[in-house]
C-alpha cells in the first residue's frame, strides 16, 4: 500500500506552487470570513430586525381588528413609525401589481409575525423589491402595512461581501505579478545555465530578481568565466603539444618514405598512422570541440552522407529533422559510432526518429553486443572490455566517451541497448 505524498497532488511547477500556496490560504480565509460573517452576524441581525418590524405589524394589526380602533392613533403610529398603513384596504388578499413571496430571509419574519399575532398575515415584496407588502384579513376588514425593506432585512449585505472579495483578487493580483518576476528571474538564470553547460552564449543575460537569485546567477556566470578560462589554457596547451608531437611524427614519416621499403618499413609507417590517429582522438577528448560554433542542419543529410561514406553502414529509415549542433563533432560522432558497429557485427542498421522533443539515432549491429552490467563502464575514457566484443579492434577506448560528452553537450544523451538484429544498440538523442 502506498503512503500519501502532498507532493504528488500539488503542483511541480515553482509558479504554481508558489501561486497555491499565496491562492489557497486566501479564498479559505474568504470563505471562512464570508460564512461567519453571514451566518453569525447577518442572520442575527436580521432576526433583531425581523423581530422589531414583526411587533410593529402585529400592533398595528391588532389595533384595527378593533371595530373601535381610534383612527387618530393609527395616524399616529404611521408618522412616528415611518410606515404606510390602511385598516380598511380595498384590495382585499390580492396582489394585481409585481410582487414576489419569496425575499432574503423572509421566512424569519414570517416566524416573528406568527409568534406576535394570532392573524394570518402575507407578507411580499412591491416596488421592484424595496417596500415589504403586509396583508392581513380581520373582522373589521383587510389591513395593510408598507413598510421599507432596509428596515426590516439587512438587503445591502453582499456589498461588503463584494468589495472583500475585490480586495482579496486584488491582493492575489499583486501576489502573483511579484511571483511571475521572482520565477522569471529562476527561469532566465536556468536558460543560462543551460546554455553555458552547452558552450553557448546568452546574449543579454544579468542577475536579477531577489538577492539570492542575484547571487545564484552571479555564481553561475563567475563558474563559467572560471571555465572558460580554463578551458582556453588547456586548448592552448594542447595546440602547442599537438604542434610539438606532429613535428617528430611528421619527419619520421619521410624518413620511412625515402628508406628502402620493407617488411619492417611497412609496419613502422603502420605504427606511425596509428598514433597520429591516436593523437587526434586524444586532443579531441580533451579540447571537447570548444572552438566549433553550432549551426542549424538537418541531421538525415548529416547521417546518410557519414553513413555512405562506411562500408556496410544501411540507412533504413531517416525521417526529416532539423536541429543546432556543432557540425564536425556531430559527424565525428557518426563516424565513431557507425565505424564501431560495422567493425563488431556483419549487419550495421542505421534509423532516425522523431520524439515530441528529441531526435533519436539508433545504430544496431549484430556482433556480440555489450553485457548490460557492463555498459555503463563503456563510456568511461580509456576502457577496453575484456570479451570479444573488444578482441582484434583497434582504438583507443574514446569513442563512446566522445560520444556521451557530445550528446551531452547539446542537451541529449546516449544509452547502450540490446538490439533487435541480436547485437548491440545505440540510442543517441539530441533536441531539436
Amino acid at each position: 500500500m502506498s503512503s500519501f505524498r502532498l507532493r504528488d497532488y500539488t503542483p511541480r511547477g515553482l509558479y504554481a506552487r508558489l501561486a497555491a500556496l499565496v491562492a489557497v490560504p486566501v479564498v479559505a480565509i474568504f470563505a471562512i470570513f464570508s460564512l461567519y460573517y453571514y451566518q453569525e452576524h447577518i442572520s442575527d441581525v436580521n432576526e433583531k430586525l425581523s423581530q422589531s418590524i414583526a411587533r410593529e405589524v402585529g400592533l398595528i394589526i391588532d389595533l384595527c381588528s378593533d371595530p373601535n380602533h381610534d383612527l387618530a392613533m393609527a395616524t399616529g403610529i404611521e408618522q412616528q413609525l415611518g410606515l404606510r398603513l390602511d385598516c380598511a384596504y380595498p384590495g382585499a388578499m390580492g396582489w394585481p401589481e409585481p410582487s414576489r413571496a419569496r425575499f432574503g430571509d423572509g421566512e424569519v419574519l414570517r416566524g416573528q409575525l406568527a409568534s406576535v399575532t394570532d392573524h394570518v398575515v402575507e407578507v411580499r415584496t412591491i416596488e421592484r423589491g424595496r417596500v415589504l407588502d403586509f396583508r392581513s384579513v380581520t373582522k373589521t376588514g383587510t389591513v395593510r402595512v408598507l413598510i421599507d425593506r432596509k428596515r426590516a432585512l439587512a438587503a445591502n449585505t453582499h456589498f461588503t461581501i463584494v468589495w472583500v472579495l475585490l480586495g482579496a483578487v486584488f491582493m492575489l493580483g499583486l501576489a502573483f505579478a511579484f511571483l511571475r518576476n521572482q520565477v522569471r528571474s529562476i527561469l532566465r538564470l536556468t536558460e543560462a545555465a543551460k546554455a553555458f553547460g552547452r558552450g553557448r552564449d546568452m546574449p543579454g543575460f544579468r542577475p536579477s530578481g531577489a538577492t539570492e537569485i542575484r547571487d545564484a546567477a552571479r555564481a553561475v556566470t563567475d563558474m563559467r568565466a572560471r571555465l572558460t578560462a580554463f578551458t582556453d589554457q588547456r586548448t592552448a596547451m594542447l595546440a602547442g603539444v599537438s604542434h610539438d608531437l606532429r613535428t617528430p611524427l611528421t619527419r619520421l614519416k619521410l624518413q620511412l618514405a625515402m628508406m628502402e621499403q620493407s617488411e619492417e618499413i611497412t609496419g613502422a609507417r603502420s605504427d606511425l598512422e596509428d598514433m597520429s590517429k591516436m593523437l587526434d582522438e586524444y586532443l579531441a577528448f580533451a579540447s571537447g570541440e570548444e572552438g566549433e560554433k553550432p549551426e542549424e542542419l538537418r541531421l538525415d543529410h548529416i547521417t546518410r552522407t557519414v553513413a555512405e561514406r562506411i562500408d556496410g553502414a544501411n540507412v533504413i529509415e531517416a525521417i526529416e529533422i532539423s536541429l543546432t549542433v556543432r557540425p564536425m563533432a556531430l559527424t565525428r560522432t557518426l563516424t565513431n559510432l557507425i565505424s564501431n558497429a560495422v567493425g563488431y557485427g556483419d549487419r550495421c542498421q542505421v534509423s532516425l526518429v522523431k520524439g515530441p522533443k528529441m531526435a533519436e539515432i539508433l545504430i544496431d549491429d549484430d556482433g556480440p553486443g555489450i553485457p548490460e552490467d557492463q555498459r555503463e563502464d563503456a563510456f568511461r575514457p580509456f576502457h577496453r572490455l575484456d570479451d570479444g566484443r573488444s578482441q582484434n579492434v583497434a582504438g583507443t577506448g574514446l569513442g563512446l566517451t566522445l560520444a556521451r560528452d557530445f550528446a551531452r553537450a547539446h542537451g541529449g544523451d546516449i544509452r547502450l541497448e540490446d538490439s533487435p538484429i541480436g547485437g548491440l544498440r545505440v540510442r543517441l538523442r539530441l533536441p531539436y
